[in-house]
């Protein structure tokens, strides 16, 4: 069973930076696709970033530049948030793609919506 559990979260001022830390277990997959959605009240999803068993990430324009993914070798997730604005304030999920198969640079999005969710974790930009 894929579990998937966010921490890190908080309360934040512009310009400051968090960093959100997503705990896996179960996923056992050699090749993969994992990683970060937000979504704010009255918004829908929105896909921050992706990096798959080969490194490679993938970026939302929103983001580029301040927000960084990483893993580790057991498939700890992370995401680095600089210069945070408070148009990034949103609940921040940890997902994992289905199946053994590496981020599709065009479709990683829909990749990782099919795939598994955590419980999210609360980020909030004050100006």
């Amino acid at each position: 069973q894929v579990q998937l559990v966010e921490s890190g979260g908080g309360s934040v001022q512009a310009g400051g930076s968090l960093r959100l830390s997503c705990a896996a277990s179960g996923y056992t997959y050699s090749r993969y696709c994992m990683g970060w959605f937000r979504q704010a009240p009255g918004n829908e999803r929105e896909g921050v970033a992706a990096i798959d068993s080969d490194g490679r990430t993938s970026y939302a324009d929103s983001v580029k530049g301040r927000f960084t993914i990483s893993q580790d070798n057991a498939k700890n997730l992370y995401l680095q948030m600089n210069s945070v604005k408070p148009d990034d304030t949103a609940m921040y999920y940890c997902t994992a793609a289905r199946g053994k198969s590496d981020c599709n640079s065009w479709s990683w999005r829909s990749q990782l919506e099919a795939g598994y969710w955590g419980q999210g974790t609360q980020v909030t930009v004050s100006s």
